[in-house]
């Protein structure tokens, strides 16, 4: 029997690589890089459905980027276009650690608990069946190259949330997996994946899923 993964999250989820100057064109790693098609190869009996927007934070409406940023409504519309799904991924809050949104590392948090709340109410969870939830805390933000100026501040709450996300994800009895235990954020722009990180993280979450 053919199970479903609905991995959600931000550009690190989609597959964009790391930015080396600001408004190049777009482009996105390949089925044989992203970190979720790795996974998908280590869960055969798994299909995988992939949710990564970039720019997508956990809770708040960007003003630049607009308010389809916020991850609430993102997930209330993949939790009804998808389904029924076995399994749930989530990894977002490195764009909420932008400095125009002055988050607290416990607000950030709080926006993956809100997500948790969507996840888990009795409406979604009857219409799929059940499934259970992994938390992913995304890997620390580093405070240089070409955006750095959109992550002042950063990486000092980011080093915060493994802490944070995982005192959540145990009082929810969701998973948890510290993405930076096991990959590490690109040098070039402080925030994306090397094709070697997404292969790792992939490895990882495929392990983590079949602990689910």
């Amino acid at each position: 029997m053919t199970r479903t993964l609905l991995c959600f999250g931000d550009s690190n989820t989609h597959g964009s690589p790391p930015i080396v100057t600001r408004g190049e064109p777009y482009w996105r790693f390949d089925a044989h890089t992203r970190w979720t098609r790795v996974a998908a190869g280590l869960l055969p009996d798994w299909d995988i459905v992939e949710e990564g927007l970039p720019g997508r934070t956990a809770q708040f409406p960007d003003p630049v980027m607009g308010a389809h940023m916020d991850g609430r409504d993102g997930l209330k519309i993949a939790l009804q276009s998808h389904g029924p799904i076995d399994a749930l991924t989530i990894m977002l809050g490195t764009n909420d650690t932008k400095t125009r949104f002055g988050a607290t590392p416990e607000r950030i948090t709080a926006g993956i608990a809100g997500l948790l709340d969507i996840a888990t109410s009795l409406e979604v969870q009857q219409r799929h069946g059940g499934f259970r939830v992994l938390v992913i805390c995304p890997p620390p933000v580093l405070e240089q190259g070409p955006i750095m100026s959109e992550f002042t501040g950063a990486r000092e709450k980011s080093l915060q949330l493994p802490a944070l996300y995982r005192a959540l994800a145990e009082a929810r009895s969701a998973g948890f997996l510290d993405a930076g235990s096991v990959i590490e954020v690109s040098p070039t722009d402080g925030i994306h994946f090397e094709p070697e990180a997404h292969r790792q993280l992939g490895e990882a979450v495929a392990e983590a899923v079949q602990r689910l």
